[in-house]
């Protein structure tokens, strides 16, 4: 049966070439006086966006100070300097200049600068956001799609411990996204975004609801789309319109659209975020490591949702007769789309060398807390799932 849904977007999207000249304006509108622009590594400031964004704030007469260094997989640290200075310099506006990195490290400036506890206190369930700052984006990495969704994940330096908080509380009041921005992505992270925007999709495509044919339709549509336009911008980086649709596709894959009616699932989510703690590697090329040894170890239960992925995702001729088949022909045509375009479809190939029993141990506690929880809907996973799927996937 369809599940009962409440489908809450309220970020505004400001889309297009010249759409960076607004940003001033923009941040007036949503009540800034006091500015903080955050930012990652240099990247911002050779491709001299961060040069427009200075000037598009001093033209708009608004206070600004600034704050970059956000990692990949961005750290708590990082979050605690932003929120004294933040607190310091009296900010009452937070502009993400970046990706969902640094998307995911303003909105949890923007949670701890009015708490008076620890910010962790979020991520450690002790305790659930009351307010936050309003933020905005200009986005340069379309992948996690945090420009529109309610998640945040942080990870915690010590014990390299990253988990998600969602609360409509953080949601962007807007994102500014030109795709020119995204031109100069190396072609790595071009595919490790275009696979995590997949994922957003289908953590949320893979369900045990099957009566919302409408969002199955715009799910699969999206998928198709990203994986075209994702191999034409491998050969043409510049091509406006395929590096469009993918920004576009990454905004409408995480802001709940294709979970109307479903119900997410995220255990790959949940089991690639230790990888990432673990080891540093790329969210994006994580999710693809992992992703086809979870459906093979649930798909026995939930045949119709597989073969018809295959089918109107992935393009395989249904076979009547033998739904397991068609079904492991979807997988198998996922996991050659992931290596035509440079990612990886198990552990050995995301790390270069085999991961060790110790390391799943690692894994399976960290993601388990211990045995102490359950992740997963579409199949609930425990310890022993999860450590049958690292093992799978090694």
């Amino acid at each position: 049966m369809m599940k009962d849904f409440n489908f809450y977007a309220p970020t505004r999207v400001v889309f297009g070439r010249e759409s960076e000249k607004l940003i001033g304006n923009l941040v007036k509108e949503y009540g800034g006086h006091h500015v903080l622009v955050h930012y990652g590594g240099g990247s911002a400031e050779r491709s001299g966006l961060l040069n427009a964004v200075r000037q598009q704030l001093k033209d708009a007469g608004l206070d600004v100070t600034e704050l970059g260094g956000v990692v990949p997989n961005p750290l708590l640290s990082k979050v605690y300097e932003g929120i004294g200075l933040g607190r310091k310099s009296q900010i009452d506006f937070i502009l993400a200049v970046g990706g969902g990195s640094v998307i995911d490290s303003a909105k949890a400036i923007g949670y701890g600068i009015p708490y008076d506890g620890d910010v962790w206190d979020f991520w450690d369930g002790k305790s659930k956001p009351a307010t936050c700052l309003p933020i905005g984006v200009v986005l340069t990495i379309p992948a996690a799609g945090s420009e529109m969704s309610s998640s945040c994940v942080i990870t915690k330096d010590e014990g390299l411990l990253k988990r998600g908080v969602n609360s409509d509380l953080c949601r962007c009041k807007f994102a500014v996204m030109n795709p020119e921005r995204t031109y100069t992505l190396p072609a790595y992270q071009t595919a490790a975004g275009a696979t995590d925007i997949m994922m957003h999709t289908m953590e949320r495509y893979f369900t045990k609801y099957e009566d919302m044919s409408l969002t199955d339709a715009i799910a699969e549509a999206l998928l198709r789309t990203v994986m075209d336009s994702a191999k034409i911008v491998m050969k043409e980086p510049q091509n406006y319109r395929h590096r469009a649709q993918i920004m576009w596709a990454g905004s409408l894959a995480h802001n709940d659209l294709t979970e109307c009616g479903t119900e997410k699932d995220f255990a790959t989510h949940k089991l690639e975020h230790e990888l990432s703690a673990l080891f540093g590697v790329t969210h994006g090329a994580g999710l693809a490591a992992l992703w086809p040894s979870w459906a093979r170890y649930v798909k026995a239960k939930h045949l119709s949702r597989f073969v018809q992925f295959a089918v109107n995702v992935m393009g395989v001729t249904n076979d009547f007769a033998h739904p397991e088949e068609t079904a492991e022909q979807g997988i198998l045509a996922i996991e050659r789309f992931y290596r035509e375009i440079g990612m990886p479809t198990n552990i050995r190939e995301l790390l270069g060398r085999e991961i060790t029993k110790e390391e799943i141990d690692i894994l399976v506690d960290k993601c388990s807390r211990g045995g102490t929880i359950t992740i997963g809907a579409m199949e609930v996973l425990g310890a022993k799932e999860m450590r049958d799927i690292y093992e799978m996937a090694k």
